[in-house]
């Protein structure tokens, strides 16, 4: 009896593996991210007003609080989008790039500029995604020095953007000092659900 009553009070102080969900958006604890394995830091939902856009959650290679630990974490990353409602193409072309530059110095922005642009185009490309669709910005570092990969619905979209400094960049739209809603940083880095 002491040895089941041990054992259930371990399995009571065990963290529960179970998905995380917002809205109606189940996110799993964990992701391979290309060659690596990442673990769900945390998940949110962007809304406008009272317009509930998309949920989405941070996948890290280790869980951590503070924004410039996930920054600066070395590993794959994940970005999952689940979108809420019908959206248009040129609704990312025009959000992302305002919200990297919002977080960025104009000295900061000038070697990403050509990147951004690369990336803006992609999504005009793209004229709507359907609510339901699954939209992954993975940090790959074992492709050519690190690229950022942007899927929908699994198949890949434009060409991959190399280098650490530009998925840094795309991360600070939801985890920069001006992200594009505070409670939804706040969701992602674990600290508030």
């Amino acid at each position: 009896m002491k040895k089941l009553l041990a054992i259930l009070l371990l399995a009571l102080s065990l963290p529960a593996l179970a998905a995380l969900e917002v809205g109606d958006v189940k996110f799993d604890d964990t992701a391979k991210v290309g060659a690596g394995d990442t673990v769900i830091n945390g998940a949110g939902m962007r809304k406008v007003l009272f317009i509930k856009g998309y949920a989405m959650a941070l996948y890290l290679p280790q869980k951590t609080a503070p924004s410039a630990d996930a920054l600066a974490m070395k590993g794959a990353k994940r970005v999952r989008i689940v979108l809420l409602r019908d959206t248009s193409g040129e609704t990312f072309a025009d959000a992302l790039p305002g919200g990297i530059r919002k977080n960025h110095s104009e000295q900061e922005v000038a070697p990403l500029n050509a990147r951004i642009e690369a990336l803006k185009a992609t999504m005009l490309a793209i004229t709507s995604t359907p609510k339901g669709a699954v939209i992954h910005f993975d940090w790959l570092p074992e492709i050519a020095g690190g690229v950022t990969r942007l899927t929908i619905n699994g198949e890949k979209k434009g060409e991959d953007l190399p280098g650490e400094d530009f998925y840094r960049a795309v991360l600070k739209i939801w985890l920069g000092e001006q992200p594009v809603q505070g409670d939804l940083k706040e969701h992602l880095l674990g600290k508030a659900f």
